[in-house]
């Protein structure tokens, strides 16, 4: 017998008959002899009717108001859960996240979870009762509903998987696993059996949408295993039986690896936009000068390379930031000019650009890996504009008409369209 999380997401309960393929997941685990604890995201479509409810109402809204009704479309699916679980003759009991509780900090709309007493719920799992919980909310420290920011669900269900020590929390999507890249763009493109925490992380900070970043941060600090795999294969077909393998991609600490891949996967992001400043004054704090009003903006800095000229006196700086960010980026970077903090004689950008990510952590133990890539993209002609890299992780800044090219020549580069053993 395992103790089990099911996240599902908002399209797995977009409606009434995909909520009742959902209570049959929940019967199989319970029928297996599973303790289940399920936690839901609003139906698909609702969070956004939600929130637009509160724009129209007032552009300026409390920002605690709003979370009053964002947080109401996770209440709904929670309770039509629990109904349809019961007409199954199956124990449940909705629960909000205030009844449990999960508390948060005081961000109202993008809280931040501070801590969860899990020994009610696991009272109510060692006596078979499913708990069926409200993703995505809180309680803050006003004593008034918080929610977590978007694709808080994930984040939810992990933290309640370590709060009841769960064996392992399963997120159920539309997807059936992760793979090695985006299936739409290299038909060739595999699902992967096991992804380690490290390159999940990579893969959903560099664009995988499959998982939201915080939630993979989260299981790794905790260690708990995560699966994704998808709400739409039939409940009936699958073996949960204790030991089995569940169908999907598990997400776990790399020891559990025998060997490591030396590359795992290939992620790209579109979201890019490119800031070059030219010639600028070389001195003490040009960078401060640069970074700390944008990061007092709140526009997030990705890439960053800077070249000094031959003399010392200026510099060339290029850095990116999201297409959302670009011209909030480029006011700010002219503020500074007007002002005299910055003295540079040209300042450029491009949206036209995107990233693309090689990740694995099989790079920490082999040289080479990057020659290959920058030899691989020259010989389709490809020009690299930026380069970052980590221990498990090679980034290149290319103009975004090469992005399929790029994709599906390091995809096949690194021999990850061959079957594995």
């Amino acid at each position: 017998m395992a103790r089990l999380v099911m996240k599902f997401g908002g399209t797995s309960v977009a409606d009434l008959d995909r909520i009742r393929n959902v209570a049959r997941h929940v019967q199989r685990e319970i029928n297996a002899g599973h303790q289940v604890a399920v936690v839901v995201s609003a139906m698909s479509g609702t969070t956004n009717e939600l929130v637009g409810w509160c724009r129209e109402a007032s552009a300026f809204h409390d920002a605690r108001e709003y979370d009053a009704v964002v947080a109401a479309g996770e209440q709904v699916t929670a309770g039509l859960l629990a109904i349809i679980l019961q007409n199954l003759e199956i124990d449940a009991r909705s629960w909000l996240g205030w009844q449990i509780p999960i508390l948060t900090d005081g961000a109202h709309g993008v809280a931040r979870i501070t801590g969860i007493d899990g020994a009610r719920l696991i009272e109510r799992l060692e006596i078979n009762q499913v708990a069926v919980i409200a993703g995505f909310q809180g309680i803050g420290p006003d004593n008034r509903i918080s929610t977590l920011g978007r694709g808080g669900s994930d984040t939810s269900a992990v933290a309640i998987a370590a709060a009841i020590n769960a064996d392992r929390c399963d997120i159920y999507t539309d997807v059936d696993g992760v793979y090695t890249t985006d299936p739409r763009m290299v038909p060739g493109a595999r699902r992967m059996a096991r992804v380690a925490f490290e390159e999940m992380l990579e893969m959903a900070s560099l664009g995988a949408k499959v998982l939201q970043v915080r939630s993979v941060e989260l299981a790794m600090v905790h260690n708990v295993p995560m699966v994704v795999r998808s709400s739409f294969d039939d409940p009936e077909a699958i073996d949960s039986s204790p030991g089995a393998t569940p169908p999907g991609t598990l997400i776990c600490d790399e020891e559990a690896f025998m060997e490591q891949q030396l590359v795992t996967g290939i992620a790209y992001s579109k979201d890019e936009a490119k800031i070059t400043l030219r010639r600028v004054a070389d001195r003490p704090g040009v960078a401060a000068a640069i970074f700390l009003p944008l990061s007092q903006g709140n526009v997030n800095v990705d890439m960053i390379v800077q070249n000094i000229s031959e003399d010392g006196k200026t510099t060339d700086i290029t850095f990116t930031v999201p297409q959302g960010d670009f011209a909030r980026a480029r006011k700010v970077i002219d503020d500074q000019r007007e002002s005299g903090e910055i003295s540079c004689e040209l300042v450029s950008g491009s949206e036209d650009v995107v990233k693309v990510s090689v990740i694995g952590i099989g790079m920490r133990s082999h040289a080479g890996v990057a020659a290959q890539a920058f030899n691989a993209l020259a010989e389709k002609g490809i020009n690299i504009q930026l380069i970052t890299t980590s221990e498990i992780k090679i980034s290149i800044l290319i103009d975004a008409a090469y992005t399929e090219l790029a994709v599906r020549s390091l995809h096949s580069l690194y021999g990850l369209d061959k079957k594995q053993d």
